[in-house]
């Protein structure tokens, strides 16, 4: 029975990594390696956040134990065994000393082997644009080998500087020390730098998205700098779309570099690749025949052009969804029949739609909700004070100053087991969201980014895998510090957990576990001003990279022309929508007329001819209405083009929201937000060889 909560929770992380891969990533469609690889990195990396407070729970018990023995030394052995468990109160669950640390070696090592050497790899394979195994790991190899340079310089110095220190030598324990050391010393740097940002920005943010004044602003302001990226990442794929039609009139069935070319073509949906057919080239273009190294070049850069437009087209459907959503809560707060009316309904499943009714929608959306998140606000900042006090004093062994260690002691000196574990999962947790939700935020060479509903690509799914196997041993061992637990950080001899001694300590360099280690936390206390007063913000926007700032007049003008991208988007939605009604109620006049046929006169048949004639031309009449707006603004889709962000995505997406058109409806108007494009599957990792 003691092994129950430790495999309870051992199974609700991997169903919550699972289910997070799931939602984000395509499991039926990218490669199985990248599914399995991701899927241990984020396992592994949340399962250290779920076990790490029963190590700390244990470890109090350990040390509750010697503490004991050693004031009873002189009783009898029997007695003080009794008198030990009735003391120290036998935590739940009493897990043997022997799991953890052959379980923390495992998830420790196997992460790192995954973040430095696999996922990297990976990473780089899957952007070489080679057309062999050999060829994508060497470019692979390439890419890593210039990428750990300036790590393997820095370790080298590092080892010579050991080699040389007198009365020192070197072994397998010190190198792995050395190891992990070094890497958790990247990792905290990296840490303090998102904390410092996250700490301040996460109970702001919460405090912004209360009001939905300033969210919508916001989002108008994002989405005109979206619509320029959406732009730029069209020109680049036409451009090499252009190349492409070059290298086909250059490049026939017979030609050596045909196979390389055709690679390349499987990787371009089909409507872009008609697009491309279409096209007239100029009479002075140049048609010269590229050499291998050319269509290497070319095929990386389709490859790369291809994911920024596919990241692009997705945020862009995301974000339009997000603003039409906020104007509607805008528009019904000032409503006086206190039901949520959705400019475009969405349909729900009978029992979710009698308990979430338009009325109990309209208040949560327009009342409860700015509250709810006005309290987490609140308390998100509490956290963050309490966070960024306790990383400026943690050091401090007597008097304790860190709030967090204040609360493990009293929990210990009542041998509340069950609080500590609660408490140390609240701190990791919150400390985990912070440092996990700004990655995600983390905009890297237009690269990375995470879509629910199947759309983040395989590139990004590595990337975040990688940086969550990075951060999490360092955040967990500056959480041990910050309750002390960690006797290297307050300079007193104590049992600590198996964690901490799996983990190693870096004594060998005593400026990096003396000085770094411990004083290095406090300058998130100096990021965290920084981020209050928005300097890096305003530091941004002095040099070209515009920010959201209210006083600038230069966002005013952007949040102009966000506005009015939504109400294009918005009339292009909505004639979609009318263009569904309309063709659905054609066919089902259609369909009940030939089902009625045989047993109707031919007058009624002809009298039905006429009426569908006459809604025809009021149709084509209506129609001719929208002959003065822009062509760019009139789209009217097939039944399989209306369910799609825009009419410019080209990129197939196979999942379903929950707005879906409801054939056995009464409510004939309805609008699709998935997205149905035209092409190809995404390929795999290695589908091309």
């Amino acid at each position: 029975m003691f092994l129950d909560q430790f495999l309870i929770e051992i199974a609700i992380a991997f169903y919550l990594a699972a289910t997070l891969l799931y939602k984000y990533g395509n499991v039926y469609r990218q490669h199985i390696i990248v599914t399995i690889s991701v899927l241990i990195a984020w396992y592994f990396s949340l399962l250290i956040v779920f076990i790490l407070p029963l190590d700390v729970s244990s470890t109090v018990f350990r040390q509750c134990m010697e503490q004991y023995i050693h004031n009873s030394s002189n009783e009898n052995a029997n007695n003080t065994t009794d008198a030990l468990f009735h003391t120290c109160k036998d935590p739940l669950p009493n897990i043997p000393e022997h799991v953890f640390p052959k379980l923390w070696r495992i998830v420790y090592w196997t992460s790192q082997c995954l973040t430095w050497l696999i996922l990297p790899l990976m990473q780089s394979y899957i952007n070489a644009g080679d057309f062999t195994v050999q060829g994508k790991l060497k470019s692979a190899l390439i890419d890593n080998a210039i990428y750990y340079g300036s790590y393997l310089f820095i370790c080298g110095i590092l080892l010579i500087y050991i080699a040389l220190k007198p009365g020192l030598h070197l072994d397998g324990q010190k190198l792995k020390a050395i190891a992990s050391s070094a890497s958790n010393t990247w990792g905290l740097f990296l840490l303090v730098l998102l904390l410092g940002y996250a700490l301040v920005e996460v109970p702001r943010g919460l405090w912004n998205t209360s009001k939905p004044g300033y969210t919508l602003h916001y989002s108008y302001f994002k989405i005109a700098k979206l619509s320029s990226d959406k732009c730029e990442a069209e020109e680049t794929v036409d451009d090499i779309l252009e190349s492409l039609q070059v290298a086909t009139i250059s490049i026939g069935p017979g030609h050596p570099y045909h196979f390389n070319l055709e690679t390349i073509l499987q990787k371009i949906p089909a409507e872009l690749k008609d697009r491309m057919n279409r096209r007239q080239l100029p009479d002075d273009t140049p048609i010269d025949t590229p050499s291998e190294k050319s269509l290497i070049r070319l095929h990386r850069q389709t490859i790369k052009a291809l994911q920024t437009l596919q990241r692009v087209e997705t945020l862009w459907g995301i974000t339009v969804d997000k603003i039409i959503h906020l104007e509607d809560v805008e528009k019904n707060q000032v409503s006086h029949e206190r039901r949520f009316k959705p400019t475009f309904p969405v349909h729900r499943s009978f029992p979710l739609r009698i308990i979430y009714n338009p009325i109990i929608e309209w208040y949560w959306k327009c009342i409860i909700k700015s509250y709810v998140k006005r309290v987490a606000a609140i308390c998100a900042a509490c956290l963050s004070a309490a966070v960024v006090w306790s990383e400026v004093t943690f050091f401090n062994k007597s008097p304790v100053l860190s709030l967090f260690a204040q609360f493990v002691n009293i929990a210990k000196e009542n041998y509340d087991y069950f609080t500590i574990e609660v408490l140390s999962t609240l701190i990791i947790a919150y400390l985990c969201y912070c440092a996990y939700s700004t990655i995600l935020k983390i905009r890297v060479l237009n690269l990375y980014y995470l879509a629910p509903h199947h759309q983040t690509n395989e590139y990004s799914l590595i990337f975040s895998g990688m940086m969550l196997c990075r951060l999490t041993p360092p955040m967990c061992l500056n959480f041990l510090g910050l309750i002390h637990m960690d006797s290297h950080i307050i300079k007193t001899h104590i049992l600590e957990t198996h964690y901490t001694q799996v983990m190693g300590h870096m004594d060998v360099i005593s400026i990096i576990s003396d000085g770094f280690n411990i004083y290095f936390p406090m300058a998130i206390l100096a990021f965290c001003l920084a981020t209050y007063f928005s300097l890096g913000s305003r530091l941004l926007s002095m040099l070209g990279f515009q920010q959201f700032l209210d006083d600038d007049e230069f966002t005013t003008d952007l949040v102009e022309e966000g506005r009015e991208l939504i109400i294009r988007e918005r009339r292009k939605r909505q004639r979609a929508e009318d263009s569904v009604y309309r063709r659905r109620e054609f066919q089902e006049r259609f369909n009940v007329t030939g089902s009625s046929s045989r047993y109707r006169s031919s007058r009624q048949n002809m009298d039905t001819v006429r009426s569908l004639k006459r809604d025809e031309s009021v149709e084509s009449a209506g129609a001719g209405l929208l002959r003065d707006f822009d062509s760019t603004d009139y789209y009217v889709g097939t039944t399989s083009e209306i369910n799609s962000y825009g009419a410019n995505s080209h990129f197939e997406r196979n999942y379903q929201t929950d707005n879906l058109y409801d054939v056995n409806s009464d409510n004939a108007r309805s609008f699709s937000t998935n997205t149905n494009r035209v092409g190809p599957a995404p390929k795999g990792l290695f589908d091309d060889l």
